[in-house]
């Protein structure tokens, strides 16, 4: 290994690693948000306007770049089947969790997709490969979420456990979203986040329609500002920032952005709402780092030496 390789980092990879902080930042936030406004606006309800928002914000940016969304069934068949796994079921599951369940322990339970991506890539798809570097980035990630929830945040752990479960099927959709989602590499990121926002309402407008009546709400104004800001924000641009994340640093290297919002999460959630973080959270936050490093920094620039690949499961 070329010593100078070790710490010169290409400009591409420094912006992905930006761009990976940045990401968890906006969905780190998310939970507090969607905390907010699921009070008064019902999960399927929410889900949707955050979609609607988001083509909003994309589409003028898309026209003015002059890109255009493909023609073809197939492709659009592709979308439909993504926006199910990342703009559907996923977070309609996080906001009707989070009317019972605290921001905090939703942003915890849900950064569990890194485990969810290596396991399947490991276990089933193979797509990428499944070396003992990213393993030991997994157990260090999860050991750092461990250290900043702390035994206090597992208090209410078990008490509404069909939510709290529902936060971990979510990132276990989340994982297969990323897998999926690699098919769309080829195209500008734009493209398949716009995509999958469509699709995505072909599935929400009805639920909807028929289940909220969401013509008969009156929200209060945060609710509806909060509801704008995770449309803008984390739902339209996180959206475009993952799939171009998804082509340079692969399933499990952009789901590690999992582990980074856990510490940003339980910030928020302590600032705006009043939740606490443990006194082992800055140790935590060293061994969550260390092991989205783990998995995303390239062989080539590994200190643990030559890649090591698991045998199949």
């Amino acid at each position: 290994m070329n010593p100078s390789a070790a710490t010169t980092l290409s400009k591409a990879k420094r912006m992905d690693y930006l761009l990976l902080v940045f990401l968890a930042v906006l969905w780190g936030s998310d939970y507090s948000l969607i905390r907010v406004a699921v009070q008064t606006i019902p999960p399927t309800t929410l889900t949707a306007a955050c979609t609607i928002i988001a083509c909003l914000f994309l589409y003028p940016i898309l026209r003015v770049k002059g890109i255009k969304l493909p023609r073809d069934l197939r492709t659009w068949g592709r979308f439909l089947f993504q926006s199910l796994f990342s703009a559907v079921i996923p977070l309609i599951m996080i906001a009707w969790a989070e009317q019972t369940v605290s921001a905090g322990l939703a942003t915890i339970l849900n950064s569990t997709a890194p485990i969810f991506t290596f396991l399947i890539n490991w276990g089933i798809t193979r797509h990428e490969p499944a070396t003992l570097r990213k393993l030991v980035g997994v157990v260090a990630g999860m050991g750092g979420v461990a250290l900043i929830v702390g035994l206090d945040a597992l208090k209410g752990l078990g008490q509404e456990t069909l939510a709290q479960l529902a936060l971990v099927i979510s990132a276990a959709f989340y994982a297969w979203s990323a897998i999926f989602g690699r098919a769309f590499a080829k195209f500008p990121p734009l493209v398949p986040a716009m995509g999958t926002l469509i699709a995505g309402l072909v599935w929400l407008v009805p639920l909807t329609l028929v289940l909220d009546k969401p013509w008969t709400l009156n929200p209060p104004m945060e609710a509806i500002a909060a509801t704008v800001v995770v449309g803008i924000f984390t739902t339209g641009l996180g959206l475009v920032i993952y799939f171009r994340l998804l082509a340079s640093l692969g399933a499990v290297g952009v789901t590690s952005q999992g582990y980074l919002r856990v510490p940003i999460g339980v910030w928020v959630a302590g600032v705006f709402l009043d939740e606490t973080m443990p006194s082992t959270a800055w140790i935590g936050l060293i061994c969550v780092v260390l092991g989205v490093a783990a998995m995303t920094i390239p062989e080539k620039w590994s200190l643990m030496g030559r890649r090591r690949v698991l045998p199949a499961a």
